[in-house]
């Protein structure tokens, strides 16, 4: 069983580590979900959510109850809180506060945040709003943020006619790395999800509440977490690659485009940047420009999996929607997949054979 940090260490940390991660090792060690933890500590599933990512304090209460469950006593968990808190208040010192303030207010969108229950109801100073938001991101000072984030999201390549701001983005991603951190995988393997994608392919003919389960499992057990996070709003995002570990990749998805075929392009796209492109970079799709070679490798990538191109020369010779039809289940995809693809290069115009394409709701799928 998990056992509680130093709690005597010999010199100050650059860093401060909030109970919630002895609650996250406890959960890993006892194979019990956060929801089940809430159950047993008699506490809502948002509450021990913001507990384990740090966002709320954790009260004598809850310690007492921990104890119970844990078998760790409250004394301990009081002491991880409070040296949290000391440790939080020491490197707060060292950023200026007004620059964070500034920070907070106009870059990073609380409100959504909070509208989502990321973030608890609003405090009434600002500084614990700060202290919130820095450890939304799991970052000691705002220096640590811009490197690991800001530099992503302004890398984000947009459209000239909309640029995403740079904390929309970067908060999109951080809620992935959250959620991609509780889904278990085996360590990555390149043959193996290359060995998978024929069978992913296979899944784009099944209903979202089918697929969608398998996808995830299949690519978890090949060292992938498929994340579903909806779009902050003003980020314009569709998909993103970041790999989490050595061992462990992240795609994530925000389920903005609603059709299927769409869907599938965009997954197999972020596919392609966990096999074949390095481990340091993240990528972030969106209403980009195709100018970059590995864009435009992984827009093949998607192209070519889901319609090899020996089947795809015979794309102009489809005249009709029961041509469509016929070729979809031939080659062993959904017709909305062909269909998008007859669109994309002009063989159909965009308004006809719409309704070959499935609506999909990613959001309530993934649940």
């Amino acid at each position: 069983m998990a056992t509680p940090p130093e709690l005597h260490p010999a010199a100050d940390p650059d860093y401060a580590v909030p109970p919630g991660e002895t609650i996250r090792e406890f959960l890993d060690d006892l194979d019990m979900t956060q929801r089940q933890l809430a159950v047993r500590l008699g506490l809502t599933p948002k509450h021990v959510n913001q507990l384990v990512q740090g966002l709320v304090p954790l009260s004598p209460d809850v310690a007492a109850r921990l104890e119970l469950v844990t078998g760790m006593p409250a004394r301990l968990w009081n002491r991880l809180e409070a040296d949290y808190q000391t440790a939080v208040n020491r490197l707060r010192r060292r950023d200026d506060f007004a620059e964070l303030a500034s920070w907070v207010r106009d870059e990073i969108p609380v409100r959504e945040l909070v509208r989502r229950g990321v973030l608890p109801e609003g405090p009434k100073d600002e500084r614990s709003r700060v202290q919130q938001v820095l450890t939304f991101f799991g970052v000691a000072h705002l220096e640590t943020y811009r490197e690991l984030y800001e530099s992503t999201a302004v890398n984000f390549r947009q459209s000239k006619a909309f640029k995403a701001g740079p904390g929309a983005v970067a908060a999109w991603i951080r809620l992935g790395e959250l959620k991609a951190q509780d889904v278990r995988c085996k360590p990555y393997t390149k043959a193996g999800i290359e060995a998978a994608l024929p069978r992913l392919r296979q899944l784009t003919v099944q209903p979202p509440e089918v697929f969608f389960r398998l996808t995830r499992d299949i690519c978890a057990a090949n060292g992938i977490a498929v994340v579903v996070v909806p779009e902050i709003t003003g980020a314009r995002t569709c998909g993103a690659t970041k790999w989490l570990s050595p061992n462990k990749a992240m795609v994530m998805l925000s389920g903005r485009y609603k059709k299927n075929d769409q869907l599938w392009f965009t997954f197999f796209h972020e596919l392609c940047h966990v096999i074949r492109h390095g481990k340091q970079e993240v990528r972030v799709e969106g209403d980009a420009d195709r100018g970059d070679p590995l864009e435009r490798e992984a827009d093949e990538f998607a192209r070519d999996l889901l319609i090899p191109p020996a089947k795809a020369s015979l794309l102009p010779g489809l005249k009709s929607l029961d041509d469509v039809k016929r070729f979809a289940e031939e080659i062993g995809v959904a017709p909305g997949i062909v269909i998008g693809r007859l669109q994309h290069e002009g063989h159909f115009p965009y308004r006809v054979g719409n309704g070959l394409k499935e609506d999909i709701n990613l959001a309530k799928t993934a649940g």
